[in-house]
Order: C-alpha cells, then structure tokens, then sequence
C-alpha cells in the first residue's frame, strides 16, 4: 500500500470516527448543524476539561421569594391530594437553529418569582403529603420542588459541548443557586418522571396529576402516557382536571400584593421615561420613512435598559394607522400635523408590565378639530374611572364609557340613533366606533388573568389589590363613509393603569402627562432637549 493509500484509509478512518460521534450526539438530542469545525479528538476533549477556574453565578435571594410560600399554600390548599405540575416551558424557534428570548410561562413564573429568562425547561412540582404524617398535622398539604438542570459549569464535559453549557452562555444558576434565590427545593431534572409517576392511581389515596399544559406540550404528553398508565384514560376529564388548575391559577393573581403592586409601579415609571425619549426622537423623525420605527427603536432600547423587554409588542400608529386597532407593523411615516397614537410598556425583569397609551400631535399642538375629540375620549376615560369604586364589576366600568362615548358621538352628529337607543343591547352602534373593550387585568401578562372564569372576571367585584386598565378610544377608519370626511384617518386612545385601593381608585400612572395642555408642554420640554438630528443634548 503507498503511502498516499494510507493517508486516504486514515482520513476514511477518522471520517468514519466523526460520523459515529455525530450520530450517538443526535441519540441523546443534542443539536447537530453541518457548520461547525470543531476539534473532536480524545487529547482535545481531555485537553478541555483542564486548567479552568471556578465562576460564582453571584445569585443572592429574590424580593419575590417571601411571597411565593403564602402563593404555593394557597395553591395547595384549593388541590388537596393532587400533583401539581407547572412548567417553566421550553425556548421557542425562531428559525432553524435561532431561538426567541425565552420567557417562562406566566403560571411558573407567578408560583416560582423566576422572571427574565430563568430557567428553561423547569418544572415546578407541588407534592401532595401523607394525609395521615406530620406534615399534614401541622396545615400543610404539598411540598413543593424545583426540577431543572445542573450547571454544565467547567467541571463537566457539557461545559464547551452542550448548547446550554456555561462556555457558551455564561455562568448560570444551579440547583444550589435557585433554592437561594427562590427558597425551593430543588432536584435534578433527570429525577422528575419517577417523581411525577408515583402512587398516581384512581383508587382512594392515590394521587392525581394537574398540569398547566399548554406550558410544556412535551410535558404535557409525558404526563398524560402517565396517566394512561395508571388508571386516568379518560382525556376529557384529564382536561377538565387541567383547566380547574389553570383557572385557579389565573383568577389567584387578580389581587395584587404589595410586592407586585411595587413591581408594576416600576413598569410605569420606565415606561414613562420611555415615552421620554420617543418624543425627544419624536421632531427628528417627522416625514422621514418608516419614522414609526424610529420611535419604537427609541422606546425598545428603554425596555432593554431598564427592564427585561417591552411588554407586548408596541404600537406606534401615525395618522390612520391609529384607526386600526392593532397596527403593529410600525412601517408608516409620521406626518406633520397628524395625530400619533402610542401604546406601549416595559415589562420589568420580574416580567410586571405597564400598559399606557397615549395620543400626540406630531407637530406639538391640537388643532381645534383635534383637541375636540382628544377631549370627548379623555372624558370617557375620566367616566370610567369615576365609576370603578370598590365592589363594582368590569361592566360598571364599560357602561360609562360607553355611554360617555355615545353622548359625544351623538353631539358631533354622527350617531344614527339616540343615545339610549345605541346603549341598548338591540343598538350598540356606537360600538362602530369603539368596538373594543375599555378595561382588563393587568400584571405579569399585559391582559393578566385571561384563563379565568368569564364569572370570575367579568363579574367580580373590583377589590383593594387589582391592577386594571382604562381604555377608551375613537377610531375612524380613513375609508367609513359614515362619518364626514373631515373625521376620517382619525384614532385616538387614552390608557391608564389602576390600583383599586380602600379608599377607590388610584392612577398609577398619574405622572404621564394626559390632559391635553400637559401634553402640548411634555412635547415641548422634549423637543427643546434635541438637537437638529432628533437626538437628546
């Protein structure tokens, strides 16, 4: 054999090598992509795992962490003799190998206090305790642990050959770290299917599942293989039993402690210094294509700065745009002279968001035409604030503004019927114009407490410790032939955040300038802290 033979059989050989260690790579579900060149041999693994020194996370105990046990007893307690599972959830594709930021599902973060991008595909598992021990003797009926990975710090292999080892992303958290910060207990992750399979039987004693299950749908799958196994056949009534659970879930974060109140107050305050510097970028954008965006940059810097991200997805609506209720490409140009709508907030990094939208003049003043409409929508708004005492329902609230609303509409000549005949429910034709709703729960999801009860939501008394919003508006699509032409292409919306307290409401958002005179000087105090460019000086 010549010696070029040998050079070809060797590189086969160690071809052959490298496919065997990809294929065992995918076996065990790592990522494999064909763009990577590295170094695989025994001496380069062996060579890796040397010589590195240890790396502090540097976590210390979360605010949240003295709040979740009165959470998880209350959870409890509604569940008795049930496992409660709820998922951290998975990252999400963006496109091929590219991920979204991760953030854990509301529920998790809720009962865990783990905001930010703390902790990929954990789980929380709430265990039920022997009816007969000492546990259940001193009031308790669950314990409750913390199922994630270990650190794939310097001391493991995964530590340069794992997407998630700290090579690749920086120290993070391990079982130790997050019983800091959180108080749980935590276990390995590997452990969680013998933890979640055991004694679950139909029989009396025997232990049900509940899971959060459009967290996890993986999880979800797994936890119902294990009740199929083990006497839970039926999937309607699995369902039933997971809906309860997230329902609960939903309607226990309506009541706000005084540590999320404080967290949402911190929302509003960035948002606020958000709104700052969209209008200082606000006179150097006008006319300039797709300016939309150049406020939207503004405020999603802020968001980054200041917080974890923007709370939802923000609106920036030029002209008539701002008649399309969810126009969120943010593609047009701002025109001088329109009007500019703006809903926006900063979800700060225990995942608290604000909600506050505001209307501009892009040149910095109301026209007569302008001002008049700005002001019959502020009004609404004012109604419905007046009517949210303590014990009144959502409706409460919607009845004012609306019929608020009517009585303008019907001053400006543009209502077709009466404005009884509108507010009944056999009219409604003021809803043309306002075809929305003008409150919701506000809190870890910006429309917070989405999976309660209809009754438990739409019907509740508004007690002391609820976040909500007020939000009305007037939108005119720029092709409604039955407004005159002079209405046409017109949104507006006013959005404020509010605590019911003992003493009634509060506006959180109280030092975001909405009359229309403060409005009018807020734009001008920003405009006179720019240079030609659009930028702060």
């Amino acid at each position: 054999m010549s010696a070029s033979d040998e050079a070809r059989n060797a590189q086969a050989a160690k071809r052959y090598e490298q496919d065997e260690e990809e294929l065992n790579a995918q076996a065990v579900g790592e990522r494999v992509t064909n763009r990577t060149l590295s170094p695989r041999s025994a001496s380069f693994r062996q060579f890796m795992t040397e010589g590195w020194g240890a790396v502090d996370p540097g976590v210390t105990s979360l605010e949240s962490s003295s709040y979740i046990p009165a959470r998880l007893e209350a959870l409890g307690k509604r569940f008795p003799g049930s496992r409660i599972i709820i998922p951290a959830g998975q990252p999400k594709t963006r496109n091929n190998d590219c991920d979204y930021a991760f953030r854990p599902d509301t529920t998790f973060a809720y009962y865990t206090g783990l905001g930010e991008d703390y902790e990929a595909g954990a789980v929380l598992v709430l265990d039920p305790v022997d009816p007969n021990g000492e546990e259940a003797k001193e009031g308790r009926t669950h314990t409750a642990t913390l199922f994630l990975k270990p650190r794939a710090d310097q001391t493991t292999e995964d530590y340069y050959r794992s997407g998630y080892g700290e090579y690749w992303v920086g120290a993070r958290p391990g079982l130790k770290e997050f019983t800091t910060m959180t108080g749980l207990a935590t276990r390995d992750i590997s452990q969680l299917e013998d933890a979640l399979s055991k004694d679950v039987g139909p029989e009396d004693g025997a232990v049900q599942l509940r899971v959060v299950r459009e967290a996890d749908p993986q999880l979800t799958s797994e936890v119902e293989r294990i009740r199929e196994q083990n006497g839970w056949s039926d999937p309607d009534r699995n369902r039933a039993a997971d809906d309860r659970l997230h329902e609960y879930a939903a309607e226990a974060r309506m009541v706000k402690d005084e540590y999320e109140v404080g967290e949402i107050r911190k929302a509003v305050a960035a948002t606020k210094r958000g709104f700052d510097r969209m209008l200082t970028a606000l006179p150097g954008a006008l006319d300039k294509p797709r300016s939309e965006r150049i406020l939207e940059g503004a405020f999603n810097a802020n968001a980054r700065e200041e917080g974890n991200d923007e709370g939802y997805e923000t609106i920036v609506a030029s002209g008539a745009h701002a008649a399309t209720l969810h126009w969120m490409r943010n593609t047009g140009s701002i025109a001088n002279g329109d009007l500019l709508l703006i809903d926006a907030g900063v979800e700060v990094n225990s995942l608290y968001t604000a909600d506050i939208t505001r209307t501009f003049p892009t040149n910095g003043r109301f026209t007569p035409f302008q001002r008049r409409l700005y002001e019959a929508v502020l009004k609404a708004q004012q109604a419905g604030f007046d009517a949210a005492v303590p014990g009144v329902t959502y409706r409460h609230i919607h009845d004012a503004v609306m019929r608020s609303i009517a009585e303008s509409l019907h001053e400006f000549g543009i209502l077709p019927v009466s404005v009884e005949e509108s507010l009944s429910p056999e009219g409604q034709q003021h809803r043309r114009w306002l075809a929305c709703g003008v409150a919701h729960h506000l809190g870890l999801d910006v429309h917070d407490c989405a999976q309660a009860r209809f009754e438990s939501y739409q019907e509740r008394p508004i007690t002391p410790g609820i976040t909500f919003t007020i939000e009305p508006g007037l939108y005119f699509k720029e092709n409604d032939l039955l407004v005159p032409p002079e209405y046409r292409g017109i949104g507006i919306r006013i959005e404020d955040d509010v605590l019911m307290t003992e003493n009634g409401p509060e506006w959180i958002s109280h030092d975001i300038p909405k009359q229309p005179d403060d409005v009018e000087a807020w734009m001008a105090e920003r405009a006179a802290a720019t240079d030609s460019t659009g930028k702060e000086h």
